[in-house]
């Protein structure tokens, strides 16, 4: 035990207290975004707008993530991530607040678009900010503590958020998920300031290579679209199935959701520290992950018992432990071709683009063909998804 213990802690040494410092701004700011994962029942139940009108409201949520993410990765190259990551969490704060006071459905579609226009600036400024931050030979362990306090915040958030809607209601989650928002920003100012923070990998390219003529990263970018689009299933979909199907209450939801943190934040530092140790290349362990996320929503339809839902966020949660951090370590690693924003922007819009399509088209799958259909459909695109990241490893390894 002692020995397992040792080698935990050693698992994190060696990273920089900026990475330390980001990822408690991280922790900060996502403990508070408990209102996205009851996004899609306060909508149906507190609101009463329809599945599909849901979809829409999701489709605007992943436009305003897609938009955001670029301009952010356009400004990050022009005027630097520290000023993009302040305006944009400091701004958030606020749109979050105000979002309890939209209540209908063309409101609540303009403002979750402004809303993730704003705060998906963030991600590629804090991509960046974070390979600055890291030692090329740490910057795999830095994602995977960046994620860690991501999923930190996701655990206790959703287990918090269930208790304030069954104790108060959803307008206190908005003022949560602000208040955090502007916290963050008051640790980013004080701790981060470019004056104070110490660069460890400070990146200067003559003849940046544009991201749009890197053919690997193309097929990359398609693959984790499509490992987007059925991840984000467990973020509207899954909660209508838990409750419709398996009737289990707010507070269920959010424990299950928040195991998924609490799974992350003990085993995946550890895991991750194993694999690259491993013979495996960074795609061929992505591969692996999207083909577990797959399989975690192929087991739903095996039984009824409420049990597989545990299995399949197992599956799932295994399934991200590996194919998250190695695809931003993939993706940092090309980024050293060309502009970093403009690299950085290209992956976190993947996952735009993913939400763009996945929130939409599973809501409005489950509305036409049921869960179950719905579930067979995702494990089909997550399989097109492995086989375009085998492709890749097939023309990475001829390249090399």
């Amino acid at each position: 035990m002692k020995k397992l213990y040792a080698n935990y802690i050693d698992s994190f040494s060696g990273l920089s207290k900026e990475i330390w410092w980001l990822a408690l701004i991280t922790l900060i700011n996502r403990a508070g975004t408990m209102v996205i994962p009851f996004l899609s029942i306060y909508l149906t139940e507190d609101l009463e707008i329809s599945i599909g009108n849901v979809g829409w409201i999701m489709t605007c949520f992943g436009l305003g993530s897609l938009i955001g993410t670029w301009v952010g990765g356009k400004l990050t190259d022009i005027i630097g991530y520290y000023k993009i990551m302040v305006f944009s969490l400091l701004a958030t704060g606020f749109l979050f607040i105000g979002l309890q006071y939209l209540t209908t459905f063309k409101t609540l579609c303009l403002g979750i678009f402004l809303t993730m226009c704003v705060a998906d600036m963030f991600r590629p400024a804090s991509f960046v900010a974070m390979s600055a931050y890291s030692k090329p030979e740490n910057k795999t362990r830095s994602v995977t503590l960046i994620r860690l306090a991501i999923n930190l915040g996701f655990s206790a958030g959703p287990a918090i958020g269930g208790l304030i809607i069954t104790h108060v209601n959803y307008s206190g989650l908005f003022w949560v998920d602000g208040i955090t928002c502007i916290l963050a920003t008051l640790v980013l100012f004080i701790v981060l300031n470019p004056k104070k923070a110490k660069i460890q990998d400070e990146i200067k390219i003559e003849n940046p290579q544009s991201v749009y003529k890197d053919k690997p990263f193309l097929i990359f970018f398609m693959a984790m679209v499509l490992f987007a689009i059925v991840f984000f299933q467990y973020f509207s979909a899954m909660p209508i199935y838990y409750r419709e199907t398996h009737h289990l209450s707010e507070l269920q939801v959010g424990l299950i959701l928040g195991a998924n943190g609490l799974f992350i934040f003990l085993f995946e530092m550890p895991l991750i520290k194993w694999l690259e140790k491993t013979q495996n290349t960074k795609i061929g362990l992505i591969l692996f992950g999207c083909f577990l996320t797959g399989l975690s929503l192929i087991v739903l339809n095996i039984t009824s018992w409420s049990g597989i839902l545990i299995v399949g966020m197992f599956l799932m949660t295994v399934g991200e432990m590996i194919a998250f951090p190695f695809a931003n370590g993939f993706a940092l690693d090309r980024a050293k071709k060309g502009n970093q924003g403009e690299y950085m922007a290209m992956y976190a819009m993947a996952f735009s683009v993913g939400s763009i399509f996945g929130h939409n088209t599973g809501l409005h799958l489950i509305e036409g063909l049921g869960f179950n259909n719905t579930w067979y459909i995702m494990t089909a695109l997550a399989m097109l998804g492995v086989l375009l990241l085998f492709i890749l490893k097939m023309k990475m390894k001829k390249n090399n």
